[in-house]
């Protein structure tokens, strides 16, 4: 069962002090992680051109490799999501761990189930019934409190860390973020950019495509905050999520200007649902083909926060030490 869903409320996330104690030169660089999810690699303009037939360009996200470094010969630890994001956060193969496989909610293999009932043979993964009911919660099924994290590292070494965004390695007990050393995390609970009915939002279904079927089927539009592991109501986030939590990304980096921090912006974009802001949509109108103008205004709102991240960083005058 779903948990009921409160209003938009403020975030208190945590500051640091007025005043530096070290100088920029002394302190150990900031760093600012951010990862999309579910983005082609050729979805970069630096790469191949850009989304949207190669209209649709990314210079926020290629200023960064040019300014640094491009891995173009390099691989993910793991085909899918929840074991991919568990290697980026402790440097290990999940298979050394146990975690091997995407955590699936159990509605969704019951929506599975269904559907091949109605339709056999159309669904990619079945579930039996014995299997359904052996599923535990999504939210108890993560990364194992035994792996230590890069937060964990950064932590002890003076470092304040912040998680906002997709998480999906475990929400409660000792898998929480806040468990696995994040100080403050504010945590992607439902997988909706938008209410599906918002009147500034442009939704792209996949017909026939059963995970389509069972994403918007499951979607819900919240987010939770955790200053602590007790902490675990879930209420709406305010506008387009790409950008509440990049908005909430900035607060971050302003509390926390005057000491070394780790900000985890894990988006959610461009993970289906395909939902796309209405003034991202407007600016695509070159785009003939509605799904796809939607998917690329969706990496048009993921390049846009890089965009104001860096500026962010910049005018608090930390961009070269982060």
């Amino acid at each position: 069962m779903f948990r009921p869903i409160a209003e938009n409320r403020a975030i208190e996330w945590s500051r640091g002090p007025a005043v530096a104690n070290l100088s920029l030169s002394e302190r150990p660089p900031n760093i600012v992680l951010i990862v999309t999810d579910d983005m082609g690699f050729n979805d970069i303009s630096l790469y191949n051109g850009g989304a949207g037939d190669g209209t649709v360009q990314t210079p926020s996200i290629d200023a960064l490799a040019e300014q640094g470094v491009t891995f173009t010969n390099g691989y993910a630890a793991n085909a899918v999501c929840a074991p991919s994001r568990a290697s980026i956060m402790t440097g290990r193969y999940s298979t050394r761990f146990g975690f091997e496989f995407t955590p699936f909610y159990k509605i969704g293999a019951t929506i599975f189930q269904w559907m091949d009932e109605l339709d056999p043979g159309s669904i990619p993964m079945i579930f039996d019934a014995e299997n359904i009911d052996n599923i535990k919660p999504i939210r108890q099924l993560g990364l194992p409190a035994s792996e230590i994290t890069i937060a964990e590292l950064l932590k002890q070494q003076g470092y304040y860390t912040a998680h906002i965004g997709k998480w999906h390695l475990g929400s409660v007990d000792e898998m929480a973020p806040v468990k696995q050393g994040f100080d403050q995390s504010l945590e992607l609970a439902g997988g909706l950019c938008l209410p599906e009915n918002h009147p500034e939002v442009v939704n792209a279904k996949v017909s026939g495509d059963p995970i389509d079927k069972m994403v918007w089927a499951t979607g819900r539009y919240a987010v939770r905050f955790k200053p602590s592991a007790s902490s675990d109501e879930e209420f709406q986030p305010k506008g387009y999520v790409t950008d509440y939590y990049t908005d909430e990304a900035i607060k971050v980096i302003e509390n926390n200007r005057h000491r070394p921090f780790f900000l985890y912006l894990a988006h959610w974009g461009i993970h289906n649902p395909l939902q796309a802001s209405r003034e991202d949509y407007d600016a695509l109108s070159h785009i003939k083909d509605h799904r796809l103008r939607v998917y690329s205004a969706m990496i048009r709102a993921v390049d846009r926060s890089v965009a104001r991240v860096t500026q962010s960083l910049a005018d608090n005058g930390l961009a070269e030490n982060t």
